[in-house]
């Protein structure tokens, strides 16, 4: 099991070695493992969700390069939102398709953006979470 400190030193020495200047926060209230916020260029995690997705997907990771793996796809967004301008107002003002189609588009940056930075010997897991995520989400 991972506590707050272990994730935090990870996200820290994971932005050191990119020069990514995002805050990162614990938030037990949050419902996802790890959230990015484009307002407030703040990562938020929740250690008991990080640990509760590990026993969800199984993979042969450490625990470490698993929050990792979570982490580069949550800078996936960041690196999205600083690459494109999309228009957020969509999601207030847009229709269920428009809607849907800038989750996906978003998603898939996060995803693609995200897969820049990971380091050669996570590739693989990276782009297997990546699949069984997308399983997760469908409830298969």
């Amino acid at each position: 099991m991972l506590y707050i400190w272990d994730i935090e030193r990870i996200i820290k020495q994971t932005f050191d070695k990119h020069g990514i200047e995002i805050d990162y926060e614990f938030n037990n209230e949050l419902d996802t493992p790890m959230s990015y916020n484009v307002t407030t260029n703040t990562m938020k995690f929740n250690y008991l969700e990080v640990n509760g997705y590990m026993s969800k997907i199984r993979m042969k990771e450490t625990p470490e390069n698993f929050v990792k793996i979570i982490l580069y796809h949550e800078i996936g967004y960041y690196l999205d939102f600083k690459k494109n301008k999309h228009d957020l107002r969509t999601f207030i003002f847009g229709d269920e398709e428009e809607i849907e189609t800038l989750k996906v588009t978003i998603e898939t940056n996060a995803w693609d953006y995200g897969r820049t930075l990971v380091p050669e010997e996570l590739v693989v897991s990276y782009d297997k979470m990546r699949e069984l995520d997308k399983m997760l989400i469908k409830g298969l």
